[in-house]
């Protein structure tokens, strides 16, 4: 039969979907040997932007268990919200560490995910500073700074924390001054510089994103390496992300109005976002396996002497929660990427968020969206089960046709033809319920898999973590056997191949859904208990009025 068949092609694709994603992994090019970056770009003539010197790197090494110690004449500022542990190098007066205090690396543990990070091997800082244009002091990244304290901490009874660091030289006071907020993974950055030179200096204020590219490795147990690792980019109009080879070949060189640039990763994300009024000049390098992206001003402020100017810019260091990203920055939201079928994703979001603020619970969330859609589909499935149900019945007239016209091909097919057409049966029907599930099914994938909101959350009892899968398989297990049931109450198919191939079709899902995230087996789960009681019904209506 036809639906069969359709469940059979279903069933390869969904194998061959995840064959090309372990292959796409799999064959992703290596990085490049790791070379130093030049400590400073050569300097332009003065009437042109001036250049942003790059910071020197060192080749990877293995990473110490404990913090690298300051480098250079550098000292570290510790800064503590609610929500970040933070390093501040006075070396340039860098972000050099950020450990996100709410997300574990693995669900129970004390290791925090650690985003920024200034250890050689996963090097991934984010520096800042202002060049002088047309010469005089200048405070780069390279310019050692000076606090008034070490440690700063946000206090129960504070709803921001500023951290000053201050700068002079020759008369040109700088601060760099960075302020959280509670509860935010963005950070205000505001350079301040007050001229007291005796003439008018001019500066551009800049931004440099700088990491090294360290792939992730794919597991059975990780659905890291499934997500896109590295540098993006938006310039208002579109959003791009970058394989770091394509990027050595064709850097990004855009001056535009707005935009920003981002490393990002499986549900975090290092972001920097330049003044949106200002036109910026986007930049990239790339030597070895590390990229620098930088953002620099095109429009230096001029200062007269004793006057003084701001900068002011915005980073974002932390997950990828989609409201906070949508406060951030114009289409910050998109490095939350759910692939072709983002429309149908952000809905099915959408939905799944508005049911957790009811019910406080992702897993409950995702059981009501499942009711939802079987409800918007009602009708649709109740005609295909009315029409399963009639094949059901036909069954035995169907087998005395094929008996009689076994040698036979092309009459056995018109008289079946003709059963099904007298009879107001469709082998077909079954097909379009399966097929409209199938968009919504892949969408639920990538929520699941993209949307940090539901990293690490629990269900019920023994699913403590529904992006991830089932640790003792219980869940794919009660999804093959609700499977089988559901097969029980279908007309089973007419040839015997053909039969025994569908028997198997439970085992089969049951082992690809195995590793899926318990979400998705939850979802199809709950669908499979709702289309056996729907079908159970509709097949008892038609043989009461037979």
């Amino acid at each position: 039969m036809e639906n069969q068949r359709l469940m059979l092609w279903l069933a390869f694709t969904c194998v061959l979907f995840l064959l090309y994603q372990a292959w796409v992994q799999d064959h992703r090019p290596a990085a490049a040997p790791s070379e130093p970056i030049p400590t400073e770009s050569p300097q332009p003539p003065p009437s042109e932007l001036p250049a942003v010197p790059s910071a020197p790197t060192s080749a990877a090494t293995p990473a110490p268990a404990a913090p690298a110690p300051a480098t250079g004449q550098g000292q570290r500022i510790h800064v503590r919200t609610d929500v970040l542990d933070v390093d501040i190098d006075t070396l340039g007066a860098s972000l050099v560490r950020a450990d996100l205090l709410r997300y574990p690396v693995h669900k129970g543990e004390a290791q925090l995910v650690r985003l920024l990070d200034d250890t050689p091997a996963t090097s991934f800082v984010i520096k800042s500073g202002v060049r002088a244009v047309g010469g005089g002091p200048e405070p780069t990244h390279e310019a050692l700074y000076t606090a008034d304290a070490s440690e700063y901490t946000l206090a129960d009874d504070q709803d921001t924390l500023t951290v000053t660091l201050s700068w002079e030289q020759a008369g040109l006071l700088a601060r760099t001054i960075y302020t959280f907020k509670r509860g935010s993974y963005a950070i205000q950055l505001n350079r301040e510089i007050a001229n007291a030179t005796g003439s008018t200096w001019a500066g551009a204020s800049y931004i440099q994103l700088q990491r090294r590219h360290v792939p992730v490795k794919r597991s059975r147990t990780s659905i890291d390496a499934y997500s896109f690792t590295g540098p993006v980019f938006a310039n208002g109009h579109k959003y791009e992300k970058f394989k770091i080879e394509d990027l050595a070949k064709e850097p990004i060189k855009e001056t535009v109005k707005g935009g920003w640039l981002a490393s990002i990763q499986h549900h975090f994300l290092g972001a920097v976002v330049p003044d949106p009024g200002h036109t910026t000049a986007y930049s990239s390098t790339v030597q070895g396996d590390v990229y620098t992206l930088t953002a620099i001003d095109t429009e230096p402020a001029s200062i007269e002497n004793g006057q003084q100017a701001t900068f002011s810019d915005e980073l974002f260091v932390g997950p990828k929660l989609q409201k906070q990203l949508k406060a951030t920055a114009d289409r910050l939201v998109l490095t939350v990427d759910y692939g072709l079928l983002t429309p149908i994703a952000k809905m099915l979001f959408w939905l799944l968020q508005q049911l957790h603020n009811l019910t406080g619970n992702w897993g409950w969330a995702i059981v009501l969206v499942t009711v939802l859609i079987k409800a918007a589909f009602y009708k649709l499935s109740e005609t295909s089960g009315r029409s399963m149900a009639k094949m059901r019945k036909l069954q035995p007239r169907m087998k005395a046709l094929q008996e009689r016209y076994r040698d036979d091909r092309q009459e056995l097919s018109r008289k079946m033809m003709d059963l099904y057409k007298s009879e107001g049966a469709n082998p077909m029907a079954g097909c379009l319920p399966i097929l409209v599930q199938m968009p919504v099914f892949f969408a639920l994938y990538w929520v699941l898999i993209e949307s940090v909101e539901m990293r690490q959350a629990p269900f019920i009892l023994w699913i403590t973590d529904l992006s991830s899968r089932d640790p003792y398989f219980i869940l794919p297990l009660l999804m093959g056997v609700t499977m089988f049931a559901q097969q029980k109450l279908n007309p089973a198919p007419p040839d015997p191949v053909q039969a025994k191939v569908m028997m198997l079709m439970p085992v089969i899902f049951t082992g690809l859904f195995a590793f899926f995230p318990a979400g998705l087996v939850l979802y199809w789960f709950v669908n499979n208990l709702l289309s056996i009681l729907q079908q159970w019904r509709i097949n008892t209506v038609v043989e009461r009025t037979a």
